[in-house]
């Protein structure tokens, strides 16, 4: 049995269906209407070993921060649900990306307390038309809404591309092996008895 969740979100700037599997192979069908957020999403997937479709059409005329926004809200909802009570999940993850001359380092807890912390220095304000502030709504939506504990730092690097892409492989990377089942947990990974 796959663990996956699938959200609609419709608004009156965006209308969004996705759906993430957990325990994918790192498929991905994306249509967002941001070129540069299906790019990572896509390695996001890939890195992952996600399974992941987006469907997403968003008031993109004015910029890209709502379907940015909403995206990272639905993911997080969707990886929510997909994990239901977290049973036999190794809960923490961490992740150490190269790209280049960047070095993006990813950690990750499924506490169900959110927090999200990000010390990363991201030069350039657009990558194309993408606005780069946009990392920071994105990342921060997603760990509320999946109800994670996240911290990005980007050690160094200097190509805004590629402190990005890092960041993004980081997180898929980090996930992946918090989401893993390990079998040696018996029920949730927590002496609270439950996250």
């Amino acid at each position: 049995m796959s663990r996956e969740g699938t959200i609609k979100r419709i608004t009156n700037e965006t209308q969004i269906e996705l759906t993430l599997n957990v325990d994918g192979s790192g498929t991905s069908k994306l249509e967002t209407g941001v070129p540069f957020l299906n790019h990572m999403l896509d390695l996001f997937a890939k890195h992952g070993q996600f399974d992941l479709s987006v469907q997403a059409t968003g008031d993109t005329e004015i910029d890209d921060h709502h379907t940015t926004e909403d995206i990272a809200i639905c993911l997080g909802q969707a990886l929510k649900d997909a994990l239901g009570d977290k049973r036999g999940i190794k809960r923490y993850g961490n992740a150490f990306v190269p790209m280049d001359e960047t070095l993006a380092h990813v950690t990750i807890d499924l506490s169900n307390r959110p927090y999200y912390v990000q010390n990363a220095t991201i030069p350039s304000p657009k990558v194309g038309n993408f606005d780069t502030e946009l990392v920071h709504e994105f990342m921060s939506k997603l760990a509320i809404e999946a109800r994670m504990n996240l911290h990005i730092n980007v050690s160094y690097g200097s190509n805004t591309h590629h402190i990005i892409e890092a960041m993004f492989k980081a997180l898929a990377r980090a996930l992946d092996e918090a989401t893993t089942i390990d079998p040696r947990v018996k029920g949730v990974p927590s002496t609270k008895g439950m996250l």
